[in-house]
């Protein structure tokens, strides 16, 4: 029996058949601690606008959420919606980024898994080989916890990962209190065999907390997420891409000191901020609000999603973004933008990923929704989860497990 089978529902026809299918089961999820009921399922994928004209690829989701009626979990889909292979997780965890990459090699399938996703969260990131067994688990080091938005492994072998921490800060300079306490994001690359730290990045060590667009809390004993790290990625010259959903900005950071070298949007940002001829800017004049998920795709040009809102929209809809920087006359222009389809604002959560073939594959983050976008802006593919379950990002890539 194989990972692969967990995607087939176990009938029970009596209490010994029960018994051993959710023992085997059990056994084939145990590499990530999970106890796995026999009738688990993902929730159902409907396919709004099919996908007829891209190239070979899987789709990885994570979904969560109506946990009364579906499984949540890490899913591989083919391109029309059927299951390839899912790994249910224990109620009151979840699963985020999920997706392929590359190790030693070989191609991997990784993801974090643990509890409080979104806020001050506690999980662990695994490595699964291609016959769906586990390799590694990556924690993260100096007394702290991995964070479930990113999971990335560098072209060396190492692991970059998140984690949020909590500190005790005097803002009487921005109003606030004398002893009030902070959510920080932190940045670690480690590695992955030993564990061992090799870089540490803390935001309240280089971004000053007037940077930040979420209010202060009414009491200094309520943790101020005035950060929000939600993204570390490379960019094409190894330096880092730091996302800070919560200072509307993308900090560009050397992996060598830790130093900003640019900022992207919000208070202080590096770039003058404009629109190209048939875009528009937000009603703050911002290119994105309250983003995630920056990706390098070349030649000074980065795609975002672009969530425009907290729960209160500066546009009425989310979108995912391309934005061209000139670095000479530091100047950012929004260059192209892909709304979401219906029309909804998506108030967290979301990615953009730019496919093999130049597409790009937006996870809707907190509506059920994924969809595919030609280079020219065309709908070609728009699927929908039920009702009250969402991914926090999803990707179209390729993927051959062994047989």
């Amino acid at each position: 029996m194989s990972y692969a089978d967990t995607n087939r529902r176990v009938r029970r026809t009596s209490r010994v058949l029960a018994a051993v299918a959710t023992a085997l089961l059990g056994l084939l999820v145990a590499g990530a601690g999970v106890a796995a009921a026999a009738d688990e399922e993902p929730p159902p994928v409907s396919i709004l606008t099919p996908n007829g004209a891209v190239g070979n690829g899987s789709i990885f989701i994570t979904p969560t959420g109506d946990t009364a009626n579906y499984a949540n979990g890490p899913e591989i889909l083919s391109a029309n919606g059927a299951v390839q292979w899912f790994h249910p997780i224990p109620q009151g965890q979840t699963a985020g980024d999920f997706r392929t990459q590359s190790y030693r090699g070989k191609q991997v399938l990784t993801w974090w898994q643990g509890t409080g996703f979104g806020g001050l969260s506690s999980g662990e990131d695994y490595i699964y080989n291609d016959h769906y067994k586990p390799i590694a688990v990556v924690k993260a080091g100096n007394g702290l916890s991995a964070d479930g938005h990113e999971f990335l492994i560098t072209p060396w072998n190492t692991a970059l990962i998140l984690s949020y921490t909590t500190a005790t800060e005097d803002l009487t300079s921005i109003g606030g209190a004398p002893n009030q306490e902070v959510i920080n994001g932190v940045v670690q690359e480690v590695n992955i065999h030993s564990g061992k730290v090799l870089f540490e990045w803390n935001s309240a060590d280089h971004v000053p907390f007037s940077q930040s667009e979420q209010p202060l809390p009414a009491s200094p004993t309520t943790p101020w997420d005035w950060f929000h790290i939600n993204a570390v990625h490379l960019d094409s010259d190894g330096n880092l891409l730091i996302d800070a959903r919560d200072t509307w900005t993308l900090y560009k950071v050397s992996l060598q000191t830790g130093n900003i070298l640019w900022q992207l949007g919000g208070k202080d940002s590096s770039f003058a901020l404009q629109a190209a001829p048939g875009q528009s800017l937000d009603s703050a004049g911002e290119i994105f609000a309250w983003q995630h998920d920056p990706e390098s795709v070349g030649n000074n040009d980065y795609t975002f999603f672009d969530n425009e809102s907290a729960g209160s929209p500066l546009l009425s809809y989310s979108r995912a973004v391309t934005v061209q920087l000139n670095t000479s006359t530091h100047v950012a222009t929004l260059v192209a933008s892909d709304d979401q389809p219906e029309g909804l604002s998506a108030a967290s959560q979301g990615n953009a990923q730019t496919t093999a073939n130049g597409d790009l594959f937006v996870g809707w983050g907190a509506l059920p929704y994924f969809s595919e976008f030609d280079p020219a802006g065309q709908l070609v593919f728009n699927a929908e989860f039920p009702t009250g379950v969402n991914t926090y990002r999803a990707y179209f890539l390729p993927w051959t497990p062994a047989t």
